[in-house]
């Protein structure tokens, strides 16, 4: 047993602080299990240490260090990036977005449109500009954009329907 000049115990430390540093845990990692690991943690390197501790009178503010220093190492390791011989994600292709381009219903769709609402669709989704860069483009508020968006939107969904893929032909 170890016993500091007022006689305490790291085993008195312990039944008298615990709950006390699980508490801080708590408010450190904001999970009740990552907390009580980090005080079990922090209380095997006190252990370690406390005849040093005990002599500066100050276990707990040590302690206290230990498991912030600790929650900090714990949270870089996890965010910490792994090196890879290749990049694991591929391109993505949006088959759909392809077809719907090559459609000429689409842009046959889009040309009966009125000149602002097509102006709006195309630089929306085609140049892919905010509302307010549009607005600024054509010289009309963003209100409007949305506005005229929404019509255009509209009109090609009730006009216009996607042309069926040659290879999704009938399969039994």
């Amino acid at each position: 047993m170890s016993v500091d000049d007022d006689g305490a115990t790291y085993e008195e430390f312990v039944t008298t602080r615990a709950q006390s540093l699980l508490r801080y845990g708590y408010v450190l990692t904001g999970d009740p299990h990552d907390a009580a690991d980090l005080l079990q943690e922090s209380l095997v390197r006190l252990r370690a240490a406390w005849p040093r501790v005990v002599n500066k009178h100050d276990p707990e503010g040590y302690t206290r260090t230990i498991m912030a220093r600790q929650h900090i190492s714990i949270w870089r390791r996890r965010r910490r990036e792994s090196l890879v011989g290749r990049v694991p994600e591929r391109e993505y292709t949006d088959r759909g977005l392809d077809r719907a381009e090559q459609d000429p219903a689409l842009w046959e769709a889009l040309s009966a449109l009125p000149t602002r609402q097509r102006a709006v669709l195309v630089l929306r989704y085609y140049e892919d500009m905010s509302d307010e860069q549009i607005a600024n483009t054509l010289g009309i508020s963003r209100g409007t954009v949305r506005s005229q968006a929404s019509r255009a939107l509209d009109k090609l969904r009730a006009g216009w329907r996607p042309a069926v893929p040659a290879e999704s032909g009938s399969r039994g």
